[in-house]
């Protein structure tokens, strides 16, 4: 039999998936030193995956404790942006198919900014409804960031194509008439929330990074309106500017 080329193993374990397979346990007798450093590097691989499916698993029980309840259109609602000196609060609701098998969703503030786009477009893609809700720095200061958050997630949830009969919600409950649950770190916790917190995390960003062209000097394009060393600079040498949340320290302390 002819032995194969560690080049061939090595290409082999890009096509295999599964431990299962009957190839692996012939070349863990190989003792070429290149054939089992790319065993080993295989094994990680499948152990990541292993684990990324475990988490959507886990992230999956809201959403399926209820369905058992009875309830089908079940929407994630998240926020971003509470605590930036300047800019818009942002929330996304977001309803998921229940065959939603997306790997890798998680607390959008776990994730790098490039693994972020990835999710968002795939999320865009799947959803069965996405509803986006925003709300100005102007009114931010007039009714305080709780309530700019609570008044982002309802436009949220009225800008979806349907209307959900069940409300995942990270931290937060609304005045609507429909069931729903609050999740203490629900990003982390929910499937529906995290999507939603990926997909506030993602518009704001993008936003904030065309705000950087308007207003330079602060450094809205790396620090997305949050009080960084850059943009304490920025304040100390420009003052504020339009965006900026005239109620939060230090900027009230500058009007």
């Amino acid at each position: 039999m002819k032995t194969e080329s560690i080049q061939q193993i090595k290409a082999a374990l890009t096509t295999i998936d599964t431990r299962d397979d009957e190839r692996i346990k012939l070349w863990q007798a190989d003792e070429r030193n290149g054939v089992q450093q790319a065993l080993a590097q295989w094994d990680r691989k499948i152990q990541r995956h292993e684990k990324a499916v475990a988490l959507l698993e886990e992230m999956q029980q809201f959403e399926n404790q209820a369905r058992t309840q009875g309830h089908r259109l079940i929407v994630g609602i998240d926020e971003v942006g509470r605590g930036p000196l300047a800019g818009p609060v942002v929330a996304a609701a977001v309803i998921l198919p229940e065959k939603f098998q997306l790997l890798g969703v998680n607390d959008s503030k776990k994730l790098s900014a490039k693994k972020r786009d990835e999710l968002y477009d795939e999320i865009q893609n799947q959803a069965i409804s996405i509803g986006i809700g925003m709300v100005d720095h102007n009114k931010i200061d007039e009714i305080n960031i709780y309530q700019a958050s609570k008044l982002a997630m309802g436009i949220a949830l009225e800008d979806l194509c349907f209307i959900p009969d069940y409300l995942l919600i990270d931290a937060m409950k609304l005045d609507v008439n429909i069931p729903q649950k609050s999740l203490i770190k629900g990003d982390a916790r929910s499937v529906s929330i995290a999507a939603a917190s990926i997909v506030a995390k993602v518009i704001r960003d993008r936003l904030m990074e065309d705000y950087a062209k308007m207003y330079p000097g602060y450094g809205f394009e790396n620090n997305a309106g949050y009080g960084t060393k850059e943009h304490l600079i920025g304040l100390e040498t420009q003052g504020i500017c339009t965006i900026h949340r005239k109620t939060f320290a230090p900027i009230k302390d500058m009007c």
